[in-house]
């Protein structure tokens, strides 16, 4: 059986990470400003992250720090919202070649290739206008990451938001290409 290829997985992760999000948005009501896909070093697993203004307020209010939280996908409380939307998602990234290959170049290949599907759908989910038009839509940042974060997270969200929505994130957490480990294979 052929492994499942790039319009599949697109397709299966813009329908499940619409179903995720178009829940968070429903069940609460904020005003949204991070919305991204999570993966790991082995970029099998997708979880959606997310922050509100609101959400970052309760936190706070909890004695904890603004700065540490503002952009910290796993103290989010809405970190794996929606979870039971990826299972097909999963299975399919099952599917592909294994990440643990011996060959460094079939490595990279597949890690190119799993990004790049979930970086288009929140691309096309961008397009359907899933995270706003106009102004309210500069008002959210979307992306792509690979925990632990590397630059081509920072190449993503660049990719992904219109600039002048990025001045903070750029600003507090984005990635120096200098700093990158390149090998990580979690």
């Amino acid at each position: 059986m052929p492994a499942p290829s790039e319009e599949e997985l697109i397709d299966v992760i813009e329908t499940a990470a619409e179903s995720a999000i178009t829940a968070l948005f429903r069940e609460h009501p904020e005003h949204f400003y991070y919305c991204s896909l999570i993966t790991t070093g082995r970029r099998i697993l997708q979880h959606l992250t997310a922050w509100s203004e609101e959400a970052l307020d309760r936190e706070v209010a909890k004695g904890r720090s603004r700065e540490e939280l503002r952009w910290s996908y796993v103290d989010s409380p809405y970190f794996c919202h929606g979870e039971e939307f990826f299972g097909e998602a999963r299975r399919l990234f099952t599917e592909r070649p294994p990440m643990d290959s011996a060959s460094v170049d079939r490595w990279n290949e597949e890690y190119d290739f799993r990004l790049r599907c979930m970086e288009e759908a929140m691309k096309i989910l961008d397009n359907k206008g899933l995270f706003g038009e106009g102004e309210k839509r500069k008002n959210i940042i979307i992306n792509v990451e690979v925990m632990p974060p590397d630059y081509t997270n920072t190449e993503r969200a660049r990719r992904l938001n219109p600039s002048e929505s990025l001045t903070e994130w750029l600003a507090t957490v984005a990635e120096d290409p200098d700093e990158d480990d390149d090998d990580y294979d979690d």
